[in-house]
């Protein structure tokens, strides 16, 4: 007889909570911005519950005309809840965190 198992009691394979993908454009000042601003987001807000995906459409334009961008750097949210587009730097960290569902922490600009 095989043993009952609680599901509660088993570890969540459901995968990350934020699953974000960000379309760049090499190694260009905006896309390097962007980078380095959607990671800083996720390590002070989402830290071990992010999965960031960052896709150089030079060297995957098919991922690209996938998604029908209209600008690069983008920003595409794809889970939790609806998905979001952000283009742009991603320097305005308010906005990016209303898109991405987090309420920002006090003492950040």
């Amino acid at each position: 007889m095989e043993p009952l198992i609680n599901p509660a009691d088993q570890p969540e394979h459901a995968g990350p909570e934020y699953v974000l993908h960000l379309f760049i454009t090499g190694a260009t000042p905006n896309s390097t911005r962007a980078v380095r601003n959607i990671k800083d987001i996720c390590e002070q807000h989402l830290k071990g519950r992010y999965e960031l995906l960052i896709v150089d459409i030079y060297q995957q334009p098919e991922l690209a005309q996938q998604e029908d961008l209209i600008g690069v750097p983008t920003l595409i949210k794809r889970r939790p809840g609806l998905v979001r587009r952000l283009v742009g730097d991603l320097s305005d960290y308010e906005r990016v965190l209303k898109a991405l569902g987090i309420m920002p922490t006090l003492g950040h600009e």
